[in-house]
Parts: C-alpha cells; structure tokens; sequence
C-alpha cells in the first residue's frame, strides 16, 4: 500500500483545472497557426492578376493622416485592429504617396487621377506641399486630374484644388479656417486639487509648460505664435489660390465671412463654395460613378468605374526587395520621425540608441559618401538628443558628409539633432527653432495630507530624501534642479553655436525657446537653404562629389526574427483575400463595444496618460516644443 500522503482536495481541483487551461492555450495556438498556415498556402497557389487594368484611373485616396514614417504596429495588433474597425486613426506613408503619383505619370494602364479625400484626416502644410509638387509634375503627362469629397476639410481641401476639376456631394462644405495655437491651461484646476506642479525652465519664449502655470497662453508666447502662424497661412493661402486661378485675398475673405456668406445663402454650404469658385460643381456618389464610368469605363465586376486605389497601386510597381547597387556610391536616407525619447525605440517614436545605431550603420558602410537625415520631430529628450548628436560627429569626423531635410516640425531636439549637420534644408512653413530646455514634475502632499496621508522621516544629507511626489520639494533641491536645467540650456546654446558658427550670445538672441518658421529660420541664420526634400538630396551628393554617379537607399531599423516571421505571415494573410478571421474578430468587437460617454472620457486618460509616458529623460530635462497646430 502506497504510503504517500493524498494531496488537498483543493490542489487536486487547481491541478485539473490547470492543466485544462494549458491544454486549451495550447490547442488555441495550434488553431490559430493552423489557419494562418492556410492563408500562406493558398495565397501561393492562387497566382495573381494585374492589379491595373489598362486605362484606369489612379485613385489617390489617402487613408487618415499622411506621415513622414509610419508608426510600428505588432503584425497580430495590427490584423486585430483591421478586422475589428479599431478607431486608431490609420496612417499613410508621404513617400508611398509621391512614389505613386510619380510612377502613375508615366503608367500606359493609368489614363487621369481621380483625388478622393473621404477617408483622409489631415497632414503637416509641408506634406501638402510635397504633394502638390508632384500633382504639377503628373499634370505635364497631359493626363486629366478629377478631385470629389463629400466635404472638405482644409488640409484635403488643399490636395482637392490641385486638380483640375472639384467636385463636391450637395451636402458637402469647404472649411477653410486659417491655422491656430491653442492648447488646455490647468492652473486653476491644479490648484483646486492641491496639486504643486514644479517647473523649471529657461527661455522667455519656452511655452510647452505653460498650461501647468497658467491659466491663459502669455503674450511672448502669442507673439511667436503669431508670427509663424501667419507665415504657414499666406503660403497655404498663395498655393490654394494659384491651383484654383483665385487671388490669395479671395481665399481670406471665404475665410473671414464664411459666417456671413453662409447666413445669405441660407445655410447651403455647398451653394456657399460653388460661389466662392472652390468647387466646381456638386456631384453626388452616385452621380460621380456615372460620370467616371463615361470617362473610363466599368471594372472587371461591372460594379464601379475602372480605378486602383493607392495602396493597390503601391504594391503593383513597388519592389518588396530593395536591391543596391554593389559599386554605385550611395545616399543614405535616414527618417527621425516623432517624440525624441532615451533608449531603444520603434518606427513612430526616436530612440536616442536607435536612431544613433542607423547612423552608425550608414558611417560603416564605405559605399555611403552622404546621409540625408529626414527630421519630423518636436524634440524630447535632451539626453537622448545628444546621444544621436554625437553620432552625427562621428560620421563627419570619418569624413562623410551630412545633410538634414526638415519635415513639419524639426523643433527643439529636433534641432537638436539638427544643429551639426553640414547643411540644414527646411520648407517656408516648417516649425524649428525652438532652443530652450524645461524640467517638471508634480507633488501631491496637500491632498495627500488631507486624507490623512503623511511622508517623513530622516537622512544623513539634505538631499537623502530625494524627490517624492507626497513630499513638498526642497528649496536646496529646487535650486540644484533649476541650475541643471540653466546648464542644459548652456548646452545647447553651445551645441547651436558651434554647429551653426555662431556666438553663443547671437545664439541666446533667437534662442530662448521660441519657435520660427523656416522662412524666418533662414533669415536668422538657423537654416542654410529652403527647399524639398529631393532639393537635401542633390545637396548632399553634391557636397560628397558623387552628383554624377550616385544612388539612394533607405536605412531602416532591422527586424527581430520574430516581427519578421508574423509580419510575412500576416502579409500573406492579408495577400490572400481571405475574410474568416476579419469576420470572426469584428462580431467580437460588434459584441463588446461600448461606445459610451464614460469610455470615451477613459480614452482620454489614456491618450493623456501616453503623452506622459513619452517623457523618459535620465535628467528630467526636456527639450520639446510642444507646438501642435490646430487646422
């Protein structure tokens, strides 16, 4: 007989349901690959077709926002995101968007552009205006551009003008409303709670902090506002204009008295922009299917008229591959696309360590002669601006030349990063400058205290206790902070100094945290040249003396194994047209949703709570201009 104790019912019952859930997780799995599995296999032996049809229309129809780099998404967040109509607002990469205007200019199978700007949310002015240079240079091919919006918003409305004809749904509007500035002040609100923000910084002109100590944007700041607010509204005014044969005035005063314009037409809005000359005329859904069927023709399915949409169309012409060039000298492109953070970082966000590795690696590579770096960033982190600074002296010290396109915003860090390059190129309307430094952190020991909640204690030095936030902060400690911050500032007045061989008091003039447009950034010496970013490119291979005989590559972040092994089989997925686990997915999240005032104010929270998370300095010291633009 068996002398061994029997287990607790109890852990019996735990055992067996244990190794129930195991095996089911196991099972889930298996499933799972199982049917990825499937789509893979299928999706090889289907064979496909052209994805053009011979005198198509090329729809350049941008979905949500239109971006330097597009954020990294895990493959499986991103299937599950798709199939369950997730509201993250999708992305579309700006070079997917020029490469494909450019390449449908001289496509046989592509007969005129059709412009559809329903599903797009928005892009910096100077994605616009990169657009808008390659819909003129799609115009000299003589193919005829169609643009139609249920209504139009004042970015799609400056991508809809280029074309030659606009048309617009009889319920539709054009809403052009200038650029503005505004942000939320929490002042008073802090104080109601008890809550002491402690800030520190330096620069007249550093406003991102503001809304901590205040209750109301200050007048330095709306000074600077001002200015390059103005500067982005001509230019935006200038180039509506001219694609649409109007003055720059005409498309002010649609601004200025929309109010009124709408009160004498009776609330048509519609009425109002055909008026104006915006629109050309009011065509609804189904009216513009018929129209477009007499200029193209029905589809294969006799369903709608004959067109290929922009990501269909990217990936008909668009090798996966990229091949180079063993012997060709290159130009290395390098993107900076997003809030400057410390450490390693994915696609949407800087990683000091990340972004300095890229450069690494194109400094290694003997055939790279010159690196564009494409900066699309606000700033962040000081540390980390430095870190990736440092590499940029690296690769000029091996004798390599460096050349930095600025996008929408090269703010801040962002200038940071910026400084040392051997020439800076930005757009008119690009955001920059920006030289100043800020710390801050909150202390909760007045609410705290009210609850009955107390921190205290002893230490061998004044700064023993450190910092707490149920402790209210130390004058010494307070102090300590605030000169590190005056020294960080030093610091970048001499990075901007000898990067830009200017004095450090020249440099503190038009420092102070201040924001200027490109346009004025030239003009004081921040920028070296205004231009696009094919204008960087023929720059730097000038400057390396390979403006004969070069080629372009992209530096990108590599892969793990494993976002390479589920990004292909998701691809694959996606390849085979397969629409199960869509399906499946989106009648869980038809089950679950909850549409709620209450969840939405938690979705807030978190896009508050995320903000935060972005601010990983070692130091605390921030160099981030904050200088979102409302549109």
């Amino acid at each position: 007989m068996s002398t061994q104790p029997k287990r607790n019912i109890f852990v019996r019952m735990f055992s067996a349901f244990w190794r129930f859930l195991d095996e089911s997780r196991r099972a889930v799995v298996n499933i799972i690959f199982l049917f990825l599995l499937f789509f893979v296999i299928t999706s090889i032996f289907e064979g496909e077709e052209s994805a053009v049809e011979d005198g198509s229309a090329f729809l350049l129809n941008p979905k949500g926002f239109i971006v330097e780099q597009k954020n990294y998404v895990n493959p499986l967040q991103k299937a599950i995101d798709d199939a369950t109509q997730s509201k993250k607002p999708p992305q579309t990469a700006l070079k997917d968007v020029l490469d494909a205007i450019n390449h449908a200019a001289t496509d046989d199978h592509i007969k005129l552009m059709v412009i559809n700007t329903d599903q797009f949310y928005g892009a910096g002015l100077t994605k616009l205006e990169a657009i808008a240079e390659a819909i003129k240079t799609f115009k000299e091919s003589g193919k005829p551009i169609i643009a139609k919006g249920t209504y139009f918003s004042q970015s799609s409305y400056y991508l809809a003008a280029q074309a030659d004809e606009v048309y617009m749904d009889p319920v539709g509007a054009v809403e052009i409303a200038g650029y503005g500035r505004y942000k939320t002040y929490y002042k008073s609100f802090l104080d109601l709670l008890g809550v002491n923000f402690h800030v520190f910084k330096v620069g007249t002109y550093k406003s991102a902090v503001e809304p901590y100590i205040r209750d109301n944007m200050s007048d330095p700041a709306k000074e600077a506002n001002l200015k390059y607010l103005n500067v982005l509204w001509d230019a935006y005014k200038k180039e509506v204009a001219m694609a649409r044969n109007l003055s720059a005035t005409d498309i002010g005063d649609y601004a200025n008295n929309f109010t009124d314009n709408v009160i004498a037409q009776k609330g048509d809005t519609a009425a109002v922009a055909v008026k104006a000359k915006l629109v050309d005329g009011l065509k609804d859904d189904i009216e513009f299917k018929a129209f477009m069927l007499e200029k193209v023709g029905a589809d294969k399915e006799g369903k709608t008229y004959k067109h290929v949409g922009l990501d269909k169309y990217v990936e008909s012409f668009r090798n996966p591959y990229d091949i180079a060039d063993k012997t060709t000298p290159k130009v290395a492109v390098i993107t900076a696309k997003g809030v400057i953070m410390d450490g390693k970082q994915t696609e949407g966000k800087i990683g000091g360590r990340t972004l300095a590795k890229l450069i690494e690696r194109a400094r290694k590579d003997d055939l790279v002669k010159a690196i564009v770096l494409r900066v699309d960033s606000p700033g962040g982190s000081a540390f980390a601006s430095e870190i990736i600074r440092r590499e940029i002296l690296a690769t000029k010290a091996a004798g390599k030349k460096v050349v930095v396109s600025m996008g929408t915003y090269a703010a801040s860090g962002g200038y940071w990063i910026s400084a040392d390059a051997d020439q800076i190129w930005a757009r008119p309307t690009t955001l920059t400058g920006s030289i100043g430094i800020f710390g801050l952190f909150p202390t909760l020991e007045k609410p705290l205290n009210k609850v009955g909640i107390h921190r205290d204690g002893i230490g061998t030095t004044p700064l023993a206790g450190g910092v707490s936030m149920a402790s209210p902060l130390s004058e010494d400690l307070a102090n300590t902070i605030q000169q590190i911050i005056n020294h960080g500032y030093d610091n970048f007045l001499n990075v901007v100094s000898k990067g830009r061989h200017m004095s450090v008091e020249d440099v503190n003039k038009i420092a102070q945290g201040r924001v200027w447009s490109g346009l004025d950034a030239k003009n004081i010496g921040l920028v070296d040249e205004l231009g696009n970013f094919n204008d960087a490119i023929k720059a730097a291979a000038n400057l390396a003396k390979i403006e004969d005989h070069y080629e372009v590559i992209h530096i990108k972040r590599k892969l793990s194994d494993e976002e390479k092994l589920m990004q292909d089989i998701f691809a694959s997925a996606k390849a085979s047209g397969h629409s199960q686990l869509s399906e499946t997915l989106h009648s869980v999240k038809s089950q679950w949703a909850n549409e709620n005032p209450v969840s939405q104010l938690i979705e807030m929270a978190k896009s508050e709570m995320k903000k935060q998370s972005l601010f990983n300095d070692p130091q605390g010291m921030y160099a981030n201009c904050l200088c979102t633009l409302e549109q």
